[in-house]
């Protein structure tokens, strides 16, 4: 029997694309690539953290905090952003700009949910340290990023990326409210790869800054001087992930932060010397391979002690 129907369609496939569009605004309104980056820097910062471990629903507290209050700010980054976000290509596909999401209030009072409950839970489940940095994460990124300094400084991204070392602080804070030397290292760590990582994709969508009047680092400055810039920030950062050695970290560790620092300085330089959109994004990249093999090596290491 041939089925038959209307010309062009097909219902199961509408469904799926329908369902696939969902999800993509969804990962897109609260910048779900960000947060599981943010988060595995406060599950890592928990792990390296000398103290008891912390239990298996401790831990899923601590990710989820983390997470959703991550994406609170995301998502309350894109509510305020919305006009920004239309001059520029790399964002114009942004719900709020689409008019895939409504943009109204509502959003405010759900952000707001979301965020008490991050960290109210972090409050019950971990201690009221754990919960203040979980906070400060979030208000960080929404408020004194997005806010306050994004449309006028330069600077903007130098002080937001603290966002992602209080979630670090989150995360030890879990395991030992006196914080060690070794999550600050961390959290000094995450504070200097903020920049040069965000700095790189910066000079790809430079144009896209321009456009939007936005006082990015590469559309104040120009590529060429930010990408030496992006190249000093890189070797200081290599320089600082190095500290660990003088507070227990070994061999694995090493490998991990020399190997991803020597491949994050390598194409910083490629990028010094020809500041090039496909140079940039080779950096963008590096700094989380950087990033990720630092923290994974550190996290093995701690486990198998």
């Amino acid at each position: 029997m041939k089925l038959t129907g209307t010309a062009g369609s097909c219902p199961l496939r509408t469904s799926l694309a329908r369902k696939e569009g969902i999800v993509k605004t969804i990962l897109n309104l609260f910048k779900l690539r960000i947060g599981v980056v943010i988060t595995f820097t406060a599950l890592a910062a928990a792990a390296i953290t000398p103290g008891a471990a912390l239990s298996a629903w401790k831990m899923l507290v601590l990710a989820l905090s983390v997470m959703i209050a991550s994406a609170s700010a995301g998502a309350f980054n894109q509510f305020v952003e919305r006009d920004i976000d239309a001059r520029m290509g790399r964002t114009r596909g942004r719900p709020f700009v689409t008019g895939a999401l409504v943009h109204d209030a509502r959003w405010l009072w759900l952000i707001m949910a979301l965020t008490t409950a991050a960290v109210l839970a972090a409050g019950w489940a971990l201690n009221p340290l754990s919960a203040l940095y979980v906070f400060l994460g979030a208000f960080f990124y929404a408020v004194v990023y997005t806010v306050w300094l994004k449309r006028r400084t330069w600077m903007n991204i130098v002080v937001g990326g603290l966002s992602g070392s209080f979630a670090v602080l989150a995360g030890a804070a879990a395991v030992a409210p006196g914080l060690p030397p070794q999550p600050l290292i961390l959290a000094l760590v995450l504070f200097l790869w903020t920049p040069p990582h965000f700095w790189s994709l910066a000079i790809a969508y430079r144009d896209d800054y321009v456009a939007a009047g936005v006082p990015m680092l590469p559309a104040v400055i120009g590529a060429e001087c930010s990408a030496r810039v992006v190249l000093a920030n890189a070797v200081l950062l290599v320089a600082a992930s190095l500290l660990p050695l003088l507070y227990g970290a070994g061999p694995l560790y090493f490998a991990g932060a020399a190997g991803g620092g020597l491949l994050f300085v390598f194409k910083a330089a490629r990028l010094a010397r020809e500041p090039s959109r496909k140079n940039a994004m080779g950096s963008f990249f590096a700094s989380l391979v950087q990033l990720s093999l630092l923290l994974v090596a550190w996290m093995i290491e701690a486990a198998l002690r």
